[in-house]
């Protein structure tokens, strides 16, 4: 569908928009460049260079070594790769996981796939404001617990979990900690080393770079990861992962990973003062609350309730094309489950009731967001909100 109004885009933790700067770093890697990264001519060896630098630029950005990164083709197969990898390769010392309720699907319908396979997932409860809690998460840890896999930051929520802390107890039972860092690469700073991550993994279409490129990395020194295989047949990826590489993705996303390690302060702070005004006026509408904890949040997102308001209308009177306002792009759950007729599972983590999670909104603000943009979307969400509770009381 072609779309000719003017989009106000509020929807980034689904997914960003490209980054001009990055499109242009990946250009000539799908025109002039395009030789295969293992192809041993000229051509393929520049190939072969672009794909090492892009490597060093992910490493950088978190604190990592290069031959620890694992380019995939987002973060679903890097946690697929992990949690299975995991499974297989310890389950001599106990077929135990331990993850969190408010986790992403990727995540959770892994951890239920293993189920079936005979191992034992505990799936921690969150406090309600999605916070875990360090005390119960510490009787839950066993002797035969391999794997501790706990999100960085809320995909709903911006919700940042306290992962030093976290790690520390898994290691304590010598398990191996796992972080879905998805929502906070690019955005916040962080050393795997001073996080205690053994595993990580991220998708670069949440900061600027395409979608169909992500990365895994693990870690090769100190409680080194021994993962197997997930495909067969060449031996790419430190055998890991064989195939073809994506190089002018691979480009494009150490490219986003470079930006982000200069841009980001001043893209936080930014961000955070049109989150802030976003929020505080649509606060002003009554029956409105904010989602998780606001104090250990990401500075780009606000799930907010609007009591006697279903979210999915809300979604459609902003996105209405016959009206006079640009479209505007929220979302109320992830991108991942949002044909899904259930409430959100973050939100009923949290304790909210069906009615409540389904009048519920993510706001999730990128760099390229104005507060012109903010100021006619606060109107128009107000204007939206107030005609359907008319509607329905």
């Amino acid at each position: 569908m072609e779309i000719t109004k003017p989009i106000i885009y509020l929807d980034n933790n689904a997914t960003t928009p490209l980054d001009t700067r990055v499109l242009e770093a990946m250009m000539p890697f799908l025109t002039t460049n395009f030789a295969n990264a293992n192809s041993t001519h000229q051509f393929g060896i520049g190939a072969h260079e672009a794909v090492k630098e892009a490597r060093v630029q992910v490493s950088q950005l978190i604190g990592a070594e290069p031959n620890e990164i694992v380019f995939t083709s987002g973060a679903t197969e890097a946690i697929n790769l992990a949690i299975k990898g995991i499974a297989e390769n310890y389950s001599k010392k106990g077929k135990h996981i331990l993850t969190v309720t408010s986790e992403h699907h990727a995540v959770l319908d892994t951890c239920k796939f293993l189920e079936s396979k005979g191992y034992e997932v505990t799936y921690l409860p969150v406090k309600p404001d999605g916070l875990v809690d360090l005390s119960e998460l510490k009787t839950k840890l066993r002797d035969d617990t391999i794997l501790v896999t706990v999100m960085l930051v809320n995909n709903e929520t911006g919700v940042i979990q306290p992962l030093k802390e976290i790690s520390a107890l898994s290691h304590k039972m010598n398990a191996f900690f796992m972080t879905d860092a998805t929502q906070a690469i690019g955005k916040i700073p962080f050393s795997v080393d001073d996080l205690g991550i053994d595993l990580l993994c991220l998708s670069g279409h949440k900061f600027y770079a395409p979608k169909g490129v992500g990365a895994l990395y693990a870690r090769q020194k100190i409680r080194k990861v021994k993962l197997p295989a997930l495909l067969h047949g060449g031996g790419h990826e430190r055998g890991l992962r064989s195939g073809t590489l994506n190089v002018p993705g691979i480009v494009a996303l150490g490219y986003a990973c470079a930006l982000a390690q200069k841009e980001m302060q001043q893209n936080s702070e930014m961000i955070v003062q049109l989150r802030d005004y976003l929020e505080n006026a649509l606060l002003k509408i009554d029956g409105t609350f904010v989602n998780g904890n606001i104090d250990n949040r990401l500075f780009n997102v606000s799930n907010i309730c609007f009591r006697g308001a279903d979210s999915d209308a809300i979604i459609l009177g902003l996105s209405n094309p016959e009206t006079d306002t640009p479209l505007i792009a929220v979302s109320n759950g992830s991108a991942c489950t949002s044909t899904s007729v259930e409430p959100s599972h973050v939100l009923k983590a949290l304790g909210l009731s069906d009615e409540d999670a389904f009048s519920s909104l993510r706001f999730s603000l990128n760099k390229f967001n104005t507060k012109e943009e903010i100021l006619l979307a606060v109107k128009t969400v107000k204007k939206t909100v107030e005609s359907l509770r008319l509607m329905t009381s």
